[in-house]
């Protein structure tokens, strides 16, 4: 049994592979999107809003793990991966990365779909993707799948790797209090945990940059004691 009308992003530039894919997909009711590289991916990703993607390790522009990373930035739509890459290293590489099966080429068509049917159905339970790619707040907007922060005129934002890091994890997480810890952990490693000094010099950093009054932050807020909180 498929899950007729869910839609299957397949990622992967071996025409053969995409061909039998579609075919096979469509048969059973998928709506297929393909891409053939990792920047068309992310795009296409944060475009379509696909229920499952397909994603092959092995592309032209950028390594698959690095779109899972990408992805996993900003959305938790189940990522299977589908790769010649047999090695134990790479398996746990890519589902360390937020992958969530992967299947080795060359690969049984009743194996995939069943792995596709169970990632479809862990989707719905899970409530679908409940995040956005773009967040706009009254003076800037950060696209997570881009990693680019522009202001409303139009400007872009430059921001270091870990400025960006920071600000994604807050983003993702916008709303809710990211504990110091957590973000000390997820940004630095988990030999920082304790550097709060980091955070005040890359918050201070942020706001310059993002906050139409530094000194009195609007979005990038601190919660003392406890971690910080991005709010639109």
């Amino acid at each position: 049994m498929s899950d007729p009308g869910a839609t299957v992003l397949v990622v992967d530039d071996e025409p053969q592979i995409v061909r039998a894919l579609r075919i096979n997909l469509t048969a059973r009711g998928y709506k297929v999107i393909t891409a053939h590289d990792g920047t068309a991916a992310l795009k296409a990703v944060a475009e379509t809003k696909p229920d499952v993607v397909v994603l092959d390790l092995g592309l032209p522009d950028l390594d698959g793990t690095e779109v899972i990373a990408g992805l996993r930035g900003w959305t938790t739509v189940p990522i299977i991966v589908l790769s010649a890459r047999g090695d134990s290293a790479d398996k746990v590489e890519a589902l360390d990365a937020g992958a969530d099966d992967y299947v080795t080429k060359p690969f049984g068509m009743d194996e995939l779909l069943a792995r596709l049917r169970a990632a479809v159905r862990r989707s719905a339970v899970a409530g679908a993707d409940g995040a956005d790619a773009v967040v706009d707040t009254e003076s800037f907007t950060v696209d997570l799948a881009a990693k680019r922060v522009r202001r409303h005129d139009g400007e872009e934002v430059h921001l270091t790797k870990t400025e960006w890091g920071v600000l994604e994890l807050l983003v993702r997480n916008r709303g809710r209090l990211v504990a110091q810890k957590q973000l000390l952990h997820e940004v630095w490693g988990p030999s920082y945990e304790t550097e709060s000094h980091y955070l005040r010099v890359y918050l201070a950093q942020l706001r310059r940059k993002l906050e139409r009054e530094p000194s009195r932050p609007r979005h990038l807020l601190t919660e003392p004691g406890m971690g910080y909180r991005f709010e639109v």
